[in-house]
């Protein structure tokens, strides 16, 4: 379990984190989110001790230590590969690193390129795979040695969907297998997919904490699809609409200002009869992020 309680950092007279807390139980991923500057890299840079900051933080109750780094996967949001060695050269180099032998990785590297689906071998040179495949030998490397603690700093960058899918995976996969997991992401249906919980950020501080379903149903299920032949102007005089919002032929998105007058609407629009779809759901992940991250009275 990672524990971290009232932690703060300051460069100079920027509070880049202000008593952060929060708490990753083994098995358990936890999506940090923010914009830019939020403190999300300070974060996982406090946590691997490389910066000094005021307050605590424990793994398995213990202080982190030089003794532990063994046991964490750290992806840095920067590509730090050395694009002269091979791939089974880095690979094996950075294992090594977390004191695991050559002849305990090597047997694994191919069936993690195939894993990864990775264009290219072992045998081939960083620098001769394209960014996208250069990514996924950074995940290997972070994720090969079996970490109990893995950091991910925008790992799902320069990835397309499929390849998104994979890394996803073997997220779920470590902590499945025990792992306590923390990544940062700008995709918030990366977040929603994969992430137990989650912290969002601004300006150091902690504006958002809990599981997706929760901190999406705090805001109220004031969004609702409905499938109708009503006009938009039909539907926007209906109690509790602020707006409407036509998305296809027949199907609408409606904009309330109180969730509870959804079963009115429901009564109004089907007067007893089928309605092919009524679904009245929290705003998106992305849309809160929105709001939060322009909220200037945070």
């Amino acid at each position: 379990m990672l524990n971290v309680q009232h932690v703060s950092k300051s460069f100079g007279s920027l509070k880049a984190l202000d008593d952060i807390n929060f708490t990753i139980p083994n098995g358990h991923i936890l999506g940090l989110i923010g914009q830019n500057g939020a403190g999300k890299s300070t974060t996982f840079h406090s946590i691997l001790n490389f910066l000094q900051y005021d307050g605590e933080i424990t793994w398995q109750d213990k202080p982190i230590t030089e003794s532990v780094f063994d046991q964490i996967g750290y992806l840095p949001e920067e590509r730090s590969l050395m694009p002269k060695l091979t791939v089974e050269q880095q690979i094996v180099y950075l294992a090594r690193l977390k004191n695991k032998p050559a002849k305990e990785i090597r047997p694994q590297i191919d069936s993690w390129l195939e894993k990864f689906a990775v264009k290219g071998t072992k045998k081939d040179k960083i620098k001769s795979l394209s960014k996208g495949n250069q990514q996924k030998i950074q995940l290997i490397c972070t994720l090969i040695h079996e970490p109990k603690l893995i950091i991910l700093d925008e790992p799902f960058s320069g990835l397309d969907p499929v390849n998104s899918d994979l890394l996803k995976q073997a997220i779920i996969t470590s902590r499945d297998n025990g792992a306590s997991i923390i990544f940062s992401s700008h995709d918030m249906e990366n977040v929603e997919e994969v992430c137990d919980s989650l912290v969002m950020l601004k300006n150091g501080r902690i504006v958002l904490d809990g599981t997706v379903g929760d901190v999406r149903d705090t805001f109220g299920k004031t969004r609702l699809f409905v499938t109708t032949d009503w006009t938009t102007d039909r539907l926007s005089e209906l109690p509790h609409v602020v707006s409407v919002t036509q998305r296809e032929k027949n199907r609408y998105l409606l904009d309330l200002d109180d969730e509870n007058a959804g079963k009115n609407i429901f009564n109004a629009l089907t007067n007893g009869q089928y309605i092919e779809e009524f679904s009245q759901q929290p705003p998106t992940l992305n849309e809160i992020f929105r709001m939060k991250a322009g909220d200037r009275n945070e």
